[in-house]
C-alpha cells in the first residue's frame, strides 16, 4: 500500500485510467464511440462524455464492429467498446474483417477485476475454467497489438503505444480494461504532449537506391501506367498518389477495392482494372503497358476477378506500406509514402512517355440484352444509371454481392468516398458500415450523403442498424436490391437450391418498425425503370436530410458480368480444393 501512495504523490496531474484513454481517443480525431454496455464496462462508459465523446449504442456487438469499421474508413480511426466474453465474441467477425482489410480500430473490452482473476472466481461470462485470458488470446490473432491494463505503472504507456500501433499499422488493437483499473490513476500531464503518429522514416540510402531504379524504368518505358488499390487508401497515401499524377500525367487505373482513391474526373483516369472483369479497353491498356507502377495492391480473388491479372512481374513496380518490389527484387522495411514523395521531388516530366487514356464511361448498351422499351430494372442498367444520380463528395457503401461488382460500372463524381469489403466479404457488413460512415461525416460537420446499396439477403442479417441510423438522425439513402436471395451464391453453386432463398420481407415497413417517426424516414418501392428514374430525378429525394429507404426489384438470376466471372472462378477453385 505504501508503494502505491508513494507513486500517487509523484503524479503531477493524476487522472483516472478511463479518462486518460478516452481523452487520447478524442485527441486522434474520434468523436463517437460505438458499442454496447455490459456490467464489466459500465463504469468506463461514464467517462465517455467527460472526454467530449458521444456514445453510440448499437443493436448488437457485431453491428457495432461493422459500424466502427465504416466510421474509421471515413474518419481515419475509430473505437468500439464491448464487454468481456459474450460481447467481444459477438464482435469477433467484425474485428477480423477490419484486420483483414487494414482498418484502424481501437477495441476496448471491459473485463473482470484483477482481484477476481487472482482469486480464480467462477464469474459469469467466463468459460468456467478459470482462464481469464482466453478471449484476449483469441484476439491476438486479429489485432496488431494487445494490451491488458493490469499494471498501473505501465498503463499510460500501454494506451499510448496501442493507439500509435493502430494508426501506423492501420489495423485493430485490443485493450482489455479490468473493472478495478478504471479509476486507477495515471499521469495526466502526459496528455499535454500529443501522441507522435508520424511514420518512421525509410532508410535513406535504400530509399535513394530504389527511387533511382524506379526513375530509370519510368524514363525507359514507352507506355507506363499507374494502378492504385486499397492499401493506398488504408495507409493514407492518397495525397502522394494525386501529387504523383499531377506531376507526371500518368494514365491511372484503380482496382475494385481502390475505387474512389483517384478522382474519376481526372483527365487521364481510365477505369477499373480487374483482370477478366475489366472493360476490354481497360484491359488492353493496362495489360499492354510496358511498366505498371502499382500502389497499395491487394491481389485477392474478388479484387482480381479470380486471380485473372495478366501483368508481368518483370514490368511491375509494387509499392506497399511495409516493403517495395521492383521486378523480382524486394526491399523490406521501405514504405511507399517516402518512395512516392521522393519520386515526386525528383522526377523529370520531360523524360516521360505518356499516353492519353480516354475515360471508360459506364455504358448500359455494353451489357444490356433487353429491348430499349423494357421496364425491367436490370443490373447493367441500374449501375450505369447510378452514375448520374451520385453527387460530388458522396459516401458510397456497397455490399458483398451484386453491388460490389455492379459499382465497377458506375462513374463517380469528384470527391466520392467508396466503401467495400471485397477481401473479408462478410455479408451484412455494409449496413453497419453505412451507419458508422454516416456518423463520421456528421462528426466532421460536413453535409455529405451516405448512399448504401445492399442486397436483400445481406440486408436481412443486420437490418436492425436502421434503428441506430434513425436514433442519430443520420443522412442515409439506402437501396435494398430485392432479387429473392443470395445471388452471388447462386452463381457459385445451387442456383435453384433452397439454401440460397430468403423469406420476402415488407422492407418499406421497416423504418417505422425500427422507430422512425413522421418526417424521420421516407420509403419507396421501384419495380420499374421509370419509377426509379423518377426518384433519381426528384430534387426532394436527392436533397433529403434524413433516412430514405428504397426497395429496388431486379430479376432473380440477373447479375453484373464481373460477378458471374468471379463466381465461375470461385466454383473452379472450390472444385479443385475438393479434389
Amino acid at each position: 500500500m505504501g508503494s502505491i501512495d508513494y507513486r500517487f504523490e509523484r503524479l503531477e496531474q493524476p487522472v483516472d485510467v478511463a479518462e486518460y484513454l478516452f481523452r487520447r481517443l478524442y485527441e486522434v480525431g474520434i468523436r463517437s464511440i460505438h458499442g454496447l454496455p455490459g456490467d464489466y464496462n459500465l463504469l468506463s462508459l461514464d467517462y465517455i462524455p467527460k472526454a467530449g465523446l458521444k456514445w453510440v449504442g448499437n443493436v448488437n456487438e457485431l453491428n457495432a464492429a461493422y459500424a466502427a469499421d465504416g466510421y474509421a474508413r471515413v474518419k481515419g480511426i475509430s473505437a468500439l467498446v464491448t464487454t468481456f466474453g459474450v460481447g467481444e465474441l459477438s464482435a469477433l467477425n467484425g474485428i477480423a474483417g477490419a484486420y483483414a482489410e487494414q482498418v484502424p480500430l481501437v477495441h476496448i473490452v471491459g473485463c473482470p477485476s484483477t482481484t477476481s482473476e487472482k482469486n480464480g472466481l467462477l464469474l459469469h461470462h467466463t468459460l468456467g475454467n478459470g482462464d481469464y485470458n482466453v478471449f484476449k488470446n483469441m484476439y491476438a490473432q486479429i489485432s496488431c497489438y494487445v494490451a491488458k491494463l493490469d499494471r498501473p505503472n505501465e498503463i499510460a504507456d500501454e494506451i499510448d503505444h496501442a493507439i500509435r500501433e493502430c494508426w501506423l499499422r492501420s489495423r485493430p488493437v485490443y485493450i482489455m480494461v479490468p473493472s478495478d483499473m478504471v479509476t486507477e490513476q495515471v499521469e495526466g500531464a502526459r496528455l499535454k504532449t500529443p501522441l507522435d503518429l508520424s511514420e518512421p522514416a525509410n532508410d535513406s540510402a535504400k530509399e535513394d537506391y530504389v527511387v533511382d531504379v524506379v526513375l530509370k524504368q519510368l524514363y525507359a518505358a514507352k507506355s507506363p501506367v499507374m494502378l492504385v488499390d486499397a492499401c493506398a487508401i488504408r495507409h493514407r497515401c492518397l495525397d502522394e498518389v494525386n501529387d504523383m499524377l499531377e506531376k507526371t500525367n500518368l494514365p491511372v487505373f484503380v482496382a475494385p477495392m481502390g475505387k474512389g482513391a483517384v478522382s474519376e474526373q481526372y483527365h487521364n483516369y481510365g477505369g477499373v482494372y480487374a483482370g477478366n472483369g475489366s472493360h476490354a479497353d481497360v484491359a488492353r491498356v493496362v495489360e499492354g503497358a510496358d511498366l505498371v507502377l502499382s500502389v497499395g495492391a491487394l491481389k485477392s480473388d474478388l479484387n482480381t476477378s479470380g486471380f485473372s491479372y495478366r501483368l508481368s512481374q518483370l514490368n511491375t513496380i509494387d509499392l506497399h506500406s511495409t516493403h517495395c518490389t521492383v521486378g523480382f527484387s524486394e526491399y523490406h522495411g521501405l514504405a511507399m509514402r517516402g518512395v512516392l514523395r521522393k519520386l515526386i521531388e525528383r522526377i523529370d516530366q520531360t523524360q516521360l512517355s505518356i499516353i492519353t487514356t480516354p475515360q471508360v464511361k459506364s455504358d448500359p448498351s455494353m451489357y444490356e440484352r433487353q429491348g430499349p422499351d423494357s421496364e425491367v430494372i436490370t443490373q447493367s442498367w441500374l449501375w450505369s444509371r447510378v452514375s448520374g444520380y451520385l453527387r460530388e463528395n458522396d459516401i458510397v457503401v456497397t455490399e458483398t454481392g451484386t453491388p460490389n461488382f455492379g459499382i465497377w460500372d458506375t462513374v463517380f463524381p469528384s470527391g466520392v468516398t467508396a466503401l467495400n469489403q471485397n477481401l473479408w466479404g462478410s455479408i451484412g457488413w455494409s449496413v453497419g458500415a453505412c451507419q458508422g460512415a454516416a456518423l463520421a461525416a456528421k462528426d466532421d460537420n460536413v453535409n455529405r450523403r451516405t448512399v448504401l446499396f445492399v442486397g436483400d439477403g445481406s440486408f436481412q442479417l443486420t437490418a436492425q442498424e436502421l434503428s441506430t441510423m434513425i436514433q442519430h438522425q443520420l443522412r442515409v439513402t439506402l437501396f435494398v436490391i430485392c432479387n429473392e436471395g443470395y445471388t452471388i451464391e447462386r452463381f457459385i453453386h445451387g442456383p435453384d437450391e433452397v439454401y440460397n432463398d430468403i423469406d420476402d420481407w415488407h422492407y418499406k415497413d421497416l423504418p417505422a418498425a425500427f422507430g422512425a417517426r413522421d418526417g424521420q424516414a421516407s420509403t419507396f418501392v421501384a419495380r420499374k425503370k421509370s419509377e426509379l428514374e423518377a426518384l433519381f430525378n426528384d430534387k426532394e429525394f436527392q436533397e433529403a436530410e434524413g433516412l430514405q429507404f428504397v426497395e429496388v426489384h431486379v430479376p432473380k438470376m440477373d447479375a453484373p458480368e464481373a460477378l458471374k466471372l468471379v463466381a465461375e472462378a470461385a466454383a473452379r477453385n472450390n472444385a479443385r480444393a475438393a479434389k
